[in-house]
């Protein structure tokens, strides 16, 4: 079968699903804007497409036709709703699936009414359209009405890759830490808040020595980095605090073998994709109750789900797991059977390709009929 993936070619997520579909046996063309990063398999066909966004997502429609009809894919499979759902309608081609990822859906809509009109046009134009959670289903039917081509395609983990290394974790310290973009969506500011709330009432509960030994590591850049690390010093919590810079994508499950607890509160968020990886490394995660948070997170079971902007709340689900190893361990596993039981990479790739099938077949069948 041959697709079509018009895509961010230097997003690690478009990169392993162009290299797992081609790794499955399937004819892969990806057509972006951007350059590939170093990790796509050769056996992909990238085409760099001219312009540079945004108005390529206008002006580059042209050349992806051309493109298309060279390649004559079963499909074309555009990721994200705004700017390649925009080039994909623009190509006029059939049938195409349009995957919605998260900030196209809970905030470019919302910039004004013409990117709203802008989004709701491309998705209603898409033949099918993907959602990795329930709650981003929703919210994409709030924004276009009722929709009978949503499917549901969770965003998997490499549980090989990611998995369990307690001995990593060190003996002295227990470490807080999140892997994130610093943006104000993400919500690093409130784990600061919380961190440090916790450290002041473990210390003055009579836990002291245990306060000392708490730790937290933030790993990512962004805008925000300046303002997060003079928080830090406000809340007076800096030595007890390391900024690292954002890493590759391999390189997450080393740190995520350091952590103790793995911390989300984000403001929002359409899957949780960094949780589930800690998950998969034994990691118990608090999050916040927001997106699709909740969905991959069983409160009490594989992790504690808490209010956003609530770094009292935050405190007290920390000051819980850093007081009771047993509870952090119990969560871990129990995080890590979740992970394995509904979001292995193998199985989530494997959906995405009945649904290929699916699509492809409706659509000869809707084209006999018309004819």
């Amino acid at each position: 079968m041959r697709i079509t993936l018009l895509a961010n070619a230097a997003s690690v997520h478009t990169v392993r699903w162009a290299n797992a579909l081609s790794d499955r046996g399937l004819q892969i063309e990806l057509l972006s804007l951007e350059r590939p990063s170093k990790q796509l398999s050769v056996n992909v066909k990238f085409h760099q497409l001219p312009f540079p966004r945004p108005l390529g997502y206008f002006m580059a429609a042209m050349k992806a036709r051309h493109l298309l009809r060279q390649f004559c894919p079963g499909l074309l499979h555009a990721h994200y709703a705004s700017g390649y759902g925009t080039l994909a309608r623009l190509c006029r081609f059939r049938p195409t699936i349009l995957s919605v990822w998260g900030s196209d859906i809970y905030r470019f809509p919302r910039k004004s009414p013409l990117h709203r009109h802008l989004v709701r046009q491309n998705i209603r134009h898409a033949d099918q359209v993907f959602s990795t959670s329930e709650a981003m289903a929703e919210e994409t039917q709030r924004l276009c009405g009722p929709l009978d081509n949503l499917s549901i395609t969770p965003f998997g983990i490499d549980t090989d890759l990611f998995h369990p290394q307690t001995t990593l974790r060190s003996s002295e310290k227990i470490v807080i830490g999140t892997v994130k973009t610093l943006r104000p969506v993400y919500g690093i500011d409130t784990l600061i808040h919380g961190f440090a709330l916790c450290k002041q009432k473990l210390a003055r509960g009579g836990n002291a020595e245990l306060a000392d030994r708490l730790w937290m590591k933030i790993v990512g850049s962004g805008p925000e980095r300046a303002a997060l690390e003079n928080l830090a010093i406000k809340k007076g919590v800096a030595a007890a605090t390391e900024f690292v810079p954002a890493i590759p994508h391999h390189q997450v499950p080393t740190v995520l073998h350091e952590l103790d607890v793995y911390v989300a509160v984000s403001r929002s968020e359409s899957f949780g994709v960094a949780v589930l990886e800690a998950s998969a490394n034994g990691v118990p995660v608090v999050v916040s109750n927001v997106g699709g948070l909740p969905e991959v997170v069983q409160d009490q079971r594989t992790g504690l789900i808490v209010p956003p902007d609530d770094p009292e709340a935050l405190s007290d689900s920390l000051s819980l797991l850093v007081k009771n190893s047993a509870l952090r361990s119990q969560l871990g596993e129990r995080g890590r059977k979740h992970v394995l039981q509904h979001y292995c990479w193998d199985d989530c790739v494997t959906r995405v390709i009945k649904l290929y099938q699916r699509t492809a077949k409706q659509r000869i069948f809707s084209s006999c009929r018309a004819a």
